[in-house]
């Protein structure tokens, strides 16, 4: 089956599950999205309201367009998932960590204290292990407090049937065994995902402009590129950032055509290179809808590590209460960070 058969068809939302998900800082809905097509249901809280809207109009689950605080009462749900707000971080946001007013740790272990479900994930930038592992061995160090057992692993969405070098951090804690997980060594390509697309030149194209395609040449000798970073077909594609989407950058996502022109990527190519579904509708202007697609965990591997917390959560019935209780007096003696 090729790649966009492939995405079409696994990635459709059907509850075969009894427990609930719920799904933090959940964007326009990635990560549901792979949870609803492994069988969960999910529930949703977002603050941007297109981002919600757009969760709604394609998944079973609900989304509520509310700013979480630390006095909110979650409905009950058996599994967590989310993706704490990374600018804090990110090397885009000036990585200030614990200092950031936009830090949603706090928040998502809030939210775990109170349903203490058998198992949670979240997903970061990799950042969170390097410039602020200081501060992410303190979050560790919480959730490991409440008896959770804690696995964590750089994963590259390319391994994973996704055409797109995106790295990020993912957090399971559980109190069985989690795998993650195997890498696919077939690497999907640009071409695979947006061959039938990308020399085409629809009325909605945006092409660059003669002063832009100056500006873009500057950038690349300054940041010593060997080659154009332009969309390959025979390659995967750069990471995809609401940054390098929406914004006029250096290093803007663009397909360059037959004739020379270069052209911005449409939004339909940038949510296959994502993995996201044709069927799958963005609410909202232009700027919004390419933030949307940015922030988005890919729907592809979300499903993947929400079949391997399913067998985790089953898993999670082999361990007695005493256990349980046993790991969380071995916590007790760590000081509260939130």
């Amino acid at each position: 089956m090729n790649y966009i058969d492939h995405i079409n068809t696994t990635l459709k939302p059907k509850i075969t599950e009894n427990e609930v998900v719920l799904d933090l800082f959940a964007g326009c809905g990635g990560l549901s999205l792979g949870f609803e097509a492994a069988g969960y249901k999910t529930i949703g809280f977002e603050m941007e309201v297109a981002a919600s809207e757009t969760y709604k109009k394609n998944l079973i689950g609900d989304c509520h367009a509310i700013k979480l605080d630390l006095s909110f009462e979650y409905p009950n749900a058996e599994i967590i998932i989310g993706g704490p707000p990374c600018q804090p971080f990110s090397v885009g946001g000036n990585q200030k960590g614990i200092e950031d007013a936009r830090d949603g740790f706090p928040l998502f272990i809030d939210a775990v204290k109170k349903l203490q479900p058998k198992v949670f994930m979240f997903e970061n930038v990799r950042g969170l292990l390097y410039a602020n592992k200081g501060y992410f061995e303190l979050v560790i160090t919480e959730l490991q407090k409440l008896g959770y057992i804690i696995d964590y692993k750089l994963l590259n969405a390319v391994n994973f049937g996704v055409p797109q070098n995106r790295e990020r951090l993912f957090v399971i804690g559980h109190r069985a065994k989690f795998n993650f997980p195997k890498p696919n060594p077939h690497k999907v390509t640009v071409g695979e995902a947006i061959g039938d697309l990308m020399y085409t030149t629809p009325p909605e194209s945006k092409f660059f402009t003669a002063s832009m395609d100056t500006y873009v040449a500057k950038y690349e000798k300054a940041s010593s590129c060997i080659n154009p970073r332009d969309l390959y077909p025979n390659k995967p594609a750069r990471t995809l950032t609401c940054r390098n989407l929406a914004g006029a950058t250096g290093d803007m996502q663009r397909v360059k055509l037959e004739d020379g022109r270069r052209r911005r990527l449409l939004h339909r190519e940038a949510a296959r290179l994502q993995s996201f579904p044709d069927w799958f509708e963005f609410i909202g202007n232009e700027t919004q809808r390419f933030n949307q697609i940015g922030n988005a965990v890919p729907p592809l591997l979300a499903y993947q590590m929400a079949l391997s917390l399913k067998e985790c959560y089953i898993k999670d019935d082999l361990y007695s209460s005493e256990e349980i209780l046993e790991k969380k007096m071995q916590a007790n003696n760590v000081l509260t960070l939130f």
